[in-house]
């Protein structure tokens, strides 16, 4: 329904528009039209009174009887047609001489003079149509006819006149406006209905070219939205399966912690007393037995477990970080996390570190920054009362 209203407006607004410049140029088109045609008949009816005008002049210098010339004149444009332009003789009183029709001689030319005088003062044939039609405006509905052009003959009191009948060209020229306006209509026409097939066209392939991209765009959208579903789908997924990890990870700690048996290798199995003095660990391939109240802490890296002293000094054991904790005084050693085992005289400072955690810096020459987990922060802390 919008498309079919957005062609209607577009269709009559072409109508409109069109109609407008037609207005414009049927007029401008008649005025010119009968400007040009008035234009030649005048030039030609001047030529043919001038030259009549000569033709008895001549005869009259060669001693002929002037009744004699005009009655062959009479005779000759008797019964021409006088519905358009044509010839007549007057005398210097107006009074015609030779005319067409036989029954008007004697009577007196009642052209307008003014008429006269604009026609002999025009170059062009611009103003002629308005001057002839508006000369007649008094007199409309009845024959009219105007002289337009008078020549004289050497010598005689006689004028050779080109006349025209206005009513008949005013009647011409009706004819031409309305031929004018039957073309300026089957063009109107035409072009209206050949500019709504154009605009139909248009507007279907460029509608297909919308459709198409719009096809495309909410193609686009869904794969998009199910791109989105996909991802907090995975989101989701992966949450859960942290959250078991974690929850796996949290009871295996519990398992190891709460675990009272440790298997060591057979060479290396060492008397779990909390109140031992040393252990014995590895520097290269040499035996170095360290004091424990020498360790600052204990790590493990990639299945190493390495014990640093506060001077520094780092050497390696085979046994595991839980073994290694069973052989601590606990007041004085706590299990940090599952890395790290932090003697309480290698703590520097105690930091709050995002919600409930706890950051460690430790004083040895190592300069470890160590994170106690929400969970292990209450223990930590009731550790540090003891």
């Amino acid at each position: 329904m919008k498309k079919d209203k957005l062609y209607l407006f577009t269709v009559l607004s072409i109508t409109v528009v069109f109609l407008i410049i037609a207005f414009i140029a049927a007029k401008y088109f008649i005025k010119a039209s009968a400007n040009q045609l008035i234009e030649v008949q005048v030039e030609t009816s001047k030529r043919e009174a001038n030259e009549i005008a000569s033709i008895i002049d001549f005869q009259l210098a060669n001693n002929l009887n002037k009744e004699a010339v005009l009655e062959n004149l009479q005779t000759t444009i008797l019964g021409t047609n006088s519905n358009a332009w044509f010839i007549s003789v007057l005398d210097w009183s107006g009074k015609k001489v030779c005319y067409p029709d036989k029954t008007k001689l004697g009577e007196i030319e009642k052209s307008n003079s003014n008429l006269l005088q604009s026609l002999k003062e025009k170059n062009n044939s611009e103003d002629l149509y308005d001057i002839l039609v508006s000369n007649r405006s008094e007199e409309k509905g009845k024959e009219y006819v105007e002289v337009i052009h008078t020549a004289p003959v050497k010598s005689t009191d006689l004028l050779i006149a080109a006349n025209v009948n206005v009513s008949s060209i005013d009647k011409q020229l009706q004819q031409l406006k309305r031929n004018f306006y039957l073309i300026f209509l089957l063009m109107g026409i035409l072009v209206i209905v050949l500019s709504s097939v154009a605009v139909r066209i248009i507007g279907s392939k460029y509608e297909k070219q919308l459709e198409e991209k719009y096809t495309s765009l909410e193609s686009e959208v869904i794969n998009l939205s199910k791109l989105n579903t996909d991802l907090v789908n995975y989101k989701e997924k992966k949450e859960k399966d942290l959250e078991r990890e974690a929850k796996i990870a949290a009871e295996l700690a519990t398992q190891i912690e709460e675990k009272e048996e440790v298997v060591l290798e057979p060479s290396e199995t060492e008397v779990n007393e909390p109140n031992r003095k040393r252990i014995l660990t590895y520097m290269r391939n040499e035996l170095v037995p360290v004091l424990i109240n020498e360790i600052a802490y204990v790590y493990t890296e990639n299945t190493i477990t390495y014990v640093v002293n506060f001077d520094g000094k780092k050497s390696t054991s085979n046994a595991s970080l839980d073994d290694m904790y069973t052989n601590f005084d606990p007041t004085l050693f706590f299990r940090a996390n599952r890395q790290y085992i932090i003697s309480i005289s290698a703590i520097d400072k105690i930091i709050k570190y995002g919600k409930s955690q706890l950051k460690i810096v430790l004083n040895s020459n190592a300069n470890e920054e160590i994170i106690i987990s929400k969970n292990k922060a209450a223990e930590f802390k009731q550790w540090l009362n003891m």
